[in-house]
């Protein structure tokens, strides 16, 4: 008989939270009717300034069964969580989660940039991604180096060798699912054996904490530079020296009102 699921829950606490995230906001999308062109990322938009879509492609899906298949993965991956005696662990999911989320997106952009210049291929100009699978085959990836006897269970009735899960998943998507991301996919795996293999390393709680500072400070001033999101309610004006800023708070009033009729809905990418 298997583990209740509070103590499921308590054995892997950060993969719980990554996904009663991504729920919410899935829940979030559905009830306001937001398009997977209002969140996801493309090449135009990140040219555009909305660099904040790194982030809000990541945690949004478009469809139930796209959110549903991420999580069990993801759930059935937390088991790294509990590998501290592997040099893995909490602290270690955490710090290369975000390392992934960030990789792994930017990776998606130079690929389209690449098939865009290079090859002329202009319709990865409006490909919008959407969805945690980066991070998903990041971590799949990780699991196949670092623990090959390891099993990858979705569904909680199909399990899979974790050593050939990576691009089994790769090939089994890209089939059953036209729609999904071969070069999401494709950059989430590369991202997760540079972190397996050491090419990426050093991560720490300080820089993850750096890190993380500088991604809210980026997301906070693109969302404001690209009009998404208004922020009127905070105004910097100039006092007596130029030089110096002041912060004068007006009082909000429809000065936090998601802009979403700016862009044209174009074809998606589950990742």
């Amino acid at each position: 008989m298997g583990k209740p699921l509070f103590y499921e829950i308590l054995d892997k606490p950060a993969t719980s939270c990554v996904i009663g995230i991504c729920s919410a906001i899935w829940f979030y999308i559905q009830k306001k009717n937001i398009g997977y062109s209002h969140v996801g990322l493309s090449y135009e938009t990140a040219i555009e300034g909305h660099h904040w879509r790194l982030i809000t492609s990541a945690f949004s899906h478009i469809s139930f069964l796209h959110l549903v298949f991420n999580m069990s993965a993801l759930w059935s991956l937390g088991v790294v969580e509990q590998l501290g005696h592997m040099g893995l662990g909490v602290e270690f999911y955490l710090q290369y989660t975000l390392v992934m989320v960030v990789l792994s997106g930017l990776l998606v952009l130079v690929s389209y940039h690449v098939l865009i210049k290079k090859f002329k291929m202009e319709y990865f100009r409006r490909v919008t991604a959407v969805g945690y699978s980066c991070v998903v085959f990041g971590w799949m990836t990780i699991l196949s180096v670092k623990q090959p006897s390891s099993k990858l269970n979705l569904f909680g009735f199909l399990s899979l060798p974790i050593s050939f899960a990576p691009f089994e998943s790769l090939i089994f998507t890209s089939i059953i699912v036209p729609q999904a991301s071969f070069l999401g996919h494709l950059s989430g795996i590369i991202v997760g054996y540079s972190i397996a293999w050491g090419l990426i390393h050093g991560m720490n709680n300080y820089w993850a904490v750096s890190m993380l500072g500088w991604i809210v400070l980026v997301f906070v001033s693109s969302l404001k530079r690209s009009g998404a999101f208004d922020f009127s309610f905070l105004e910097i004006e100039p006092v007596t020296d130029p030089s110096l800023p002041s912060v004068r708070f007006l009082a909000p009033g429809t000065g936090r009102t998601l802009q979403m009729s700016s862009l044209h809905e174009a074809g998606a990418d589950i990742v």
